[in-house]
C-alpha cells in the first residue's frame, strides 16, 4: 500500500483539499492518507511553518500533497508570529523548504489546451534550487561582497552601503541533473525539442555554462534538440502560439515567471499544477494558485488545479489509469460551464465542480 502525506496549506487550500481528497476512495485505490500540518498557521504559532512532526510524516510517505501555503513578506511574519524566538527573522517559505530538503531540483509545470481551441501540450520545467532563489538575498550588503563589487565595477562606489544585493548560482552540477531529467522527461512524453530560456545576452558568463552542456547533451541525445532563446521571447510566443514549444527549460525565478504565464494561456491559476522531483524516491504535488484569503470559506474557488495535481501524483505512483480517469474528468468539465467556478465564467460551486469531476473519473476509471 502506497501512503501520501496531505498538508492543507492555509486559507482555500484547507477547503480544496477536503473537497477534492474523496476522489482517492471513490477510485477504490490502495492508498494510505496521511494528514500533517504546514503553513501560516503553523509559523505565526511555533516560529516553525514545517513542524518537526511534518518532517517525520513525509520521510514515511511516498509522496507528498500540498494545497495553497500563505506566505509574507520579512515584516509581516515578525509581526504576526505570536511566540517570542530567536528564529523571527528567518522565516522561510514551506515550499522552498520543502524542495531544498528534499532535493527536488525539478519542478515540472504541465501547460495545457483544457478550454482553449488551440492545441497544445508543454511542458516548464524550472530549476528549484539554484538561480535567483538561492536563498543569497543580502540586505544590508556583507563587506566582503561590497569589497567585491566595487573592485569589479567603479559604478556602484559609494552607493551600497543602504544597497541590497541578491545573487544568481548557475552551477554545472545543478544544471547538468536539469538537462538530464528533462531530455528523460521529453523522451518519456513523446517530445523532441528543448529550448532553454534565459538572457544570455545579459548573464554572459554564467549562460556559458548552459551552453557547454548543451554541447554534451546533443551528443548524448541525438534524438532531441536544444535551443537557447531569451526569456522575454519565449514568454511572448508562449502567449502567442504556445504550439511552438514542447520542454522549456529555466532557472528558478525565469521558470516562476514563465511558469506563471503559461497559466494564464491555459485559462488561469485554477488550472494551473505541478510536481516537484529530485533524484530520491518522494515527489511532492501541489496546485501553484495561492491562498486567496478573501475567498476563504465562501465555496466558490476552483477545485481543477488540485485534482490535476493529484493525477500528477498518481501518475508518479504508477496509478496510471486512474491519473488518466481524472486527467480527463478535469477535460470534460473544463468545457461544460455548468460545473465550471467563477473564475471560467460558471456558477458552480467549489463543492459542486468537485463532485461532478469525482463522479466523472469514476465513470471514466470503470470503463478502462
Amino acid at each position: 500500500m502506497k501512503s501520501i502525506a496531505v498538508l492543507p496549506g492555509d486559507g482555500i487550500g484547507i477547503e480544496v483539499m477536503e473537497a477534492c481528497v474523496p476522489i482517492f476512495k471513490e477510485l477504490n485505490l490502495d492508498i494510505k492518507l496521511k494528514y500533517g500540518e504546514i503553513g501560516w498557521k503553523c509559523w505565526i504559532n511555533s516560529a516553525n511553518p514545517v513542524p518537526n512532526e511534518t518532517w517525520n510524516l513525509i520521510k514515511n510517505c511516498d509522496a507528498v500533497l500540498v494545497g495553497a501555503i500563505t506566505s509574507k513578506p520579512k515584516h509581516e511574519a515578525e509581526q504576526e508570529l505570536k511566540v517570542k524566538s530567536s528564529n523571527t527573522t528567518d522565516y522561510v517559505s514551506p515550499v522552498i523548504q520543502l524542495r531544498q530538503k528534499l532535493q527536488l531540483f525539478a519542478n515540472v509545470r504541465p501547460i495545457v489546451s483544457l478550454i482553449n481551441n488551440k492545441s497544445f501540450e508543454v511542458y516548464i520545467i524550472r530549476e528549484n534550487t539554484e538561480g535567483l532563489y538561492s536563498g543569497l538575498d543580502f540586505n544590508p550588503i556583507p563587506e566582503p561582497l561590497e569589497n567585491f563589487i566595487n573592485e569589479s565595477t567603479s559604478k556602484y562606489s559609494n552607493k551600497l552601503k543602504n544597497g541590497a544585493a541578491t545573487i544568481r548560482i548557475i552551477t554545472e552540477e545543478g544544471f547538468n541533473r536539469l538537462l538530464k531529467f528533462s531530455s528523460e522527461w521529453a523522451l518519456k512524453h513523446g517530445k523532441s525539442n528543448i529550448v532553454i530560456a534565459d538572457k544570455p545576452n545579459v548573464f554572459r558568463n554564467s549562460s556559458d555554462i548552459i551552453f557547454r552542456l548543451i554541447k554534451k547533451y546533443s551528443l548524448d541525445y541525438p534524438m532531441l534538440n536544444y535551443t537557447v532563446e531569451n526569456i522575454d521571447a519565449v514568454a511572448m510566443w508562449l502567449v502567442k502560439k504556445p504550439q511552438k514549444y514542447e520542454i522549456v527549460i529555466c532557472e528558478n525565478q525565469f521558470g516562476d515567471i514563465l511558469s506563471d504565464v503559461g497559466a494564464a494561456v491555459m485559462g488561469g491559476l485554477g488550472l494551473a499544477y505541478s510536481g516537484n522531483y529530485g533524484l530520491k524516491e518522494t515527489a511532492y504535488f501541489e496546485p501553484v494558485h495561492g491562498s486567496a484569503p478573501k475567498y476563504s470559506g465562501q465555496n466558490k474557488v476552483n477545485p481543477m488545479a488540485m485534482f490535476l495535481s493529484i493525477a500528477m501524483l498518481l501518475n508518479f505512483l504508477g496509478y496510471k489509469e486512474a491519473s488518466q480517469s481524472i486527467q480527463k474528468a478535469v477535460e470534460y468539465t473544463a468545457k461544460d460551464k455548468r460545473f465550471c467556478t467563477f473564475d471560467l465564467s460558471g456558477a458552480a460551486t467549489l463543492s459542486e465542480s468537485a463532485k461532478h469531476i469525482i463522479e466523472e473519473a469514476v465513470k471514466i476509471y470503470g470503463n478502462l
